[in-house]
């Protein structure tokens, strides 16, 4: 079967250079990164100059025949929203580009409001970054929920990843009851390897909210490819929401420093344990009509040198 395939989690950037929680990030050489007191491989090594640009994800892209990416933001790498707004206009059919706000300063929802003005359609929240050392920002706050009605309104699209479990699933219930027809799409798969992993899930009950398994291979990764673990999982998820619900998402470029790019998909097409129709919802379907992607390339299969 020749599937669609999308990746709803991905990430892009020039530099990394911020801190989080005191600790810094910053761009270092040959795909290296200083993070939090330590030096990790941020990049695969041949990415020399550190840079993770759209060109780059687009070469792989081709290669592994993924169509269209959302290329989603997190405070470890930095706002990015300048170079993301560049990569929209420069390549508005393979792209769906997030705007970030930072909501541990003052000032983010007048941030949001020129980013919506600007023509972002999807804002991000890494909402797993809001349980601060010294306070945690609550979703729920005044200024939270302004924002909120104002991208319900707008028919803005909340990308938001939770921290581990049900720590923020209250909240996030509050938010769907007040702002029914916001959609929101809710990353790193519910953080499946932690506990109570399924009451993330769960809120894709609500009929516009979706999962995407941005990290799922990261999460995964003692037990490592072919991920059958991963494979259990996303069939554990569609029992209880459903297929339609849920959506593919690598979290390129971070996972292929242990895998290829391609790898971070075909293990579910190798999979027996999904029919042939789940594996397109989850590989491509689902995430073309929440995102409403249309015009989408038919990138052609090339075999590699050991095909």
């Amino acid at each position: 079967m020749d599937y669609l395939i999308i990746d709803a989690h991905a990430h892009l950037w020039l530099k990394q250079d911020t801190m989080v929680d005191g600790q810094k990030i910053k761009t270092l050489e040959n795909g290296k990164s200083q993070f939090m007191g330590e030096i990790r491989q941020m990049l695969p090594p041949f990415i020399t100059d550190g840079r993770n640009t759209a060109e780059i994800f687009l070469s792989n892209m081709d290669y592994a025949r993924v169509s269209a990416a959302i290329i989603t933001q997190e405070y470890i790498d930095g706002l990015q929203n300048e170079y993301l707004w560049e990569v929209q206009q420069k390549y508005p059919n393979r792209f769906i580009c997030c705007g970030m706000i930072d909501v541990r300063t003052d000032g983010y929802l007048e941030h949001a409001k020129q980013l919506i003005t600007q023509g972002f359609k999807v804002l991000k929240l890494p909402a797993n970054r809001f349980l601060l050392p010294d306070r945690r920002i609550y979703l729920t706050s005044d200024e939270l929920m302004e924002l909120f009605k104002i991208m319900e309104e707008k028919q803005i699209i909340l990308s938001i990843d939770l921290a581990d479990g049900d720590t923020q699933v209250g909240k996030m219930k509050e938010i769907i009851s007040e702002f029914p027809d916001l959609k929101i799409a809710i990353g790193h798969f519910g953080m499946v390897t932690r506990s109570n992993w399924q009451e993330q899930i769960k809120l894709a009950l609500n009929r516009n909210v979706m999962i995407e398994s941005g990290g799922i291979t990261w999460l995964f990764n003692d037990e490592f490819y072919p991920f059958n673990g991963a494979v259990w999982a996303i069939k554990e998820a569609a029992s209880l929401v459903s297929m339609e619900k849920l959506m593919w998402g690598s979290d390129y470029p971070r996972t292929i420093t242990a895998i290829t790019y391609r790898m971070s998909y075909d293990f579910i097409i190798k999979s027996n344990l999904l029919t042939e129709e789940e594996k397109a919802l989850f590989l491509g379907k689902n995430a073309e009509k929440f995102y409403g992607l249309q015009d989408l390339l038919k990138l052609p299969y090339i075999k590699n040198m050991s095909e």
